[in-house]
């Protein structure tokens, strides 16, 4: 492999954000690599999953939720990965990117786009600041794999994933368990976080664990507002999709266009509300400081009743009901009698004379129509009428910095997949594209597939980025790290002919023999540069050379390969 090429190959096989940004490519081999994977694919069989037969997507979709919320937790521990630094990723990267072009896209290399986090200190909201300035995580990204080995991990009780593991996750649950067409599904990755965008009803996000409907979106809640941070502050770096992806720098996008366009058009729809009375209550839900200013109307047996705003709010928050949703009659009648006026507030607007106003006018306040008529009907009762307006305006609608049309849009080969295939249908067709699209030759690479892929990317990511396996055996000697390993349980985390990487080894307490030789070739390595270390792996004997010394290891992998670590740092690899 050329060097540009056995960088990029050996990134398909640490997944770190760093890494996706630079490649984009490799957000959606992920994917395609957690598609390929058996794992999710038995899911299928899952109770839960199997009496969902015949109902709609949505409801699929629901359902996952749940069991995403029940079987993960979400991770962002600093230290599970490891850790790199500034200076060295910025130079593995040079020739690819610039620290400039980093910087306006990276949160720990000077990006200040989502002002929530830089108003509490990055480096102290991740625990960064008790490391020097230029240390960062390596922050990886986990295949499903990967992530269900964390019940293995101390401290964990079940799976567990970062926002880019989980969003993959997501999108391949969604095309094998229920049912959602590739196409419909999109993947958006930010400087500070990933999610989903779904194409059904009127558009799913898949935030971390849950998802985010659009009237979720909108009600004004802790979590909801939580949901929004990504999209209404931070700059999207990638979008990508089964046609391929676009890039906030690169001037260059290989996804449809077509499918860009659709995408962009969507997400705009279910980020802009309209004024009814449902949005009113979020609205003042969310901006509490307004509430003063308002009151809710009733009508019972033929008589008004009316209600201050906060005193309704303040019933919503002990009950299972809503203002305005469809259990509204619901939550009225817990009002108690002595909470009701007969008389209207008349130093208060009543958020149904309001509704009726902007409907009668045929006002657009999200795109701006008729902003000066709906200042000047509440100066009666708003003491500030133009700020209440704005924040109407950026509650009703966001504006997501995307990546530019202004591209080159160069199509590659699509991933053509249907939900009709099975598995094995599925991965053959994969493998048909392999020489058509490079997306999809990387997804091999991320599924640790090692009989048919290349093992120079393998072993360069082995012994360059894994430091959690020298940090762990730091205080052994080389014969303390074999008996260490001889303790683990002698089982890979991936089935079949495929690898872990020894961080994976360390921080799961597993390996098949094939693996613990690698990572104690890692370590040996990583003690002195010179020594030249050989790893012959001949069907299930396994052994690791140097210093005139053998370490001997049982593997069931099948492989015949002889790894040549040589003096200087360069390693070679035969079979």
């Amino acid at each position: 492999m050329k060097d540009y090429d056995l960088e990029k190959y050996s990134s398909a096989i640490t997944l770190s954000d760093m890494e996706i940004f630079v490649y984009p490519d490799l957000m959606y081999s992920l994917v395609l690599a957690n598609i390929m994977s058996p794992q999710i694919w038995r899911w299928r069989k899952e109770e839960t999953f199997r009496k969902l037969k015949g109902k709609n997507l949505y409801r699929k979709l629901m359902r996952l939720r749940q069991y995403i919320m029940d079987e993960y937790e979400f991770n962002l521990d600093i230290e599970t990965w490891g850790m790199t630094s500034k200076g060295r990723e910025l130079k593995r990267f040079g020739h690819v990117i610039s620290p400039e072009e980093v910087a306006r896209s990276n949160a720990l290399f000077g990006y200040t786009g989502d002002k929530y986090y830089f108003d509490v200190d990055i480096r102290r909201h991740f625990g960064l600041d008790k490391y020097d300035e230029d240390a960062i995580p390596y922050w990886k990204t986990e295949t499903v794999e990967a992530m269900d080995a964390f019940v293995h991990k101390d401290g964990y009780t079940k799976g567990a994933g970062e926002c880019v593991s989980l969003s993959s996750l997501y999108a391949a649950a969604a095309f094998i368990v229920c049912g959602i067409p590739l196409e419909d599904i999109y993947l958006i990755l930010t400087p500070l976080h990933s999610q989903n965008f779904i194409d059904i009803k009127d558009g799913v996000i898949t935030n971390n664990r849950r998802v985010v409907t659009k009237p979720m979106w909108f009600n004004g809640t802790e979590i909801s507002m939580k949901a929004q941070r990504a999209l209404k502050n931070e700059q999207v770096t990638i979008v990508a999709h089964s046609t391929g992806n676009v890039h906030c720098i690169y001037p260059e996008a290989s996804i449809d266009k077509g499918a860009y366009d659709r995408f962009t058009g969507r997400l705009n729809e279910y980020l802009s509300g309209s004024v009814d009375l449902l949005m009113l209550a979020n609205f003042l839900r969310d901006r509490g400081v307004y509430q003063k200013y308002f009151q809710f109307c009733r009508h019972q047996r033929g008589q008004k009743k009316f209600v201050k705003a906060e005193k309704l709010f303040s019933y919503e928050h002990g009950s299972n009901f809503r203002i305005a949703d469809e259990a509204y009659d619901r939550l009225l009648d817990e009002v108690a009698t002595e909470d009701y006026s007969l008389y209207k507030y008349p130093e208060r607007m009543c958020c149904e004379e309001l509704r009726s106003f902007v409907e009668y006018e045929g006002l657009d306040i999200a795109a701006g129509k008729g902003v000066d008529k709906l200042r000047d009907y509440l100066k009666r009762v708003l003491p500030d009428a133009d700020e209440f307006v704005s924040s109407l305006r950026e509650f009703l609608h966001t504006d997501p910095m995307l990546p530019g049309a202004d591209k080159s849009f160069n199509n590659c080969e699509p991933v053509v997949l249907s939900n009709d295939q099975s598995h094995s249908e599925v991965v053959e067709y994969l493998r048909s594209m392999r020489s058509k699209n490079e997306t999809v030759d990387l997804a091999f690479y991320a599924l640790r597939d090692m009989d048919s892929c290349k093992w120079e990317p393998f072993v360069k990511a082995a012994i360059e980025r894994n430091p959690v396996s020298i940090d762990e055996t730091c205080d052994m000697s080389i014969e303390d790290v074999r008996r260490w390993l001889g303790t683990m349980v002698n089982e890979s985390i991936y089935e079949g002919q495929r690898l872990a990487q020894p961080d994976e080894a360390v921080n799961f307490h597993r390996a098949d023999g094939a693996e613990k030789a690698l990572l104690l070739a890692n370590v040996i390595r990583s003690r002195n540069e010179e020594s030249e270390v050989e790893v012959v792996i001949d069907k299930q004997d396994v052994v690791v050379k140097s210093d005139g010394k053998e370490h001997r290891f049982v593997s069931c992998k099948g492989f015949n390969k002889r790894i040549l670590l040589a003096p200087g740092g360069g390693f070679n690899v035969e079979g």
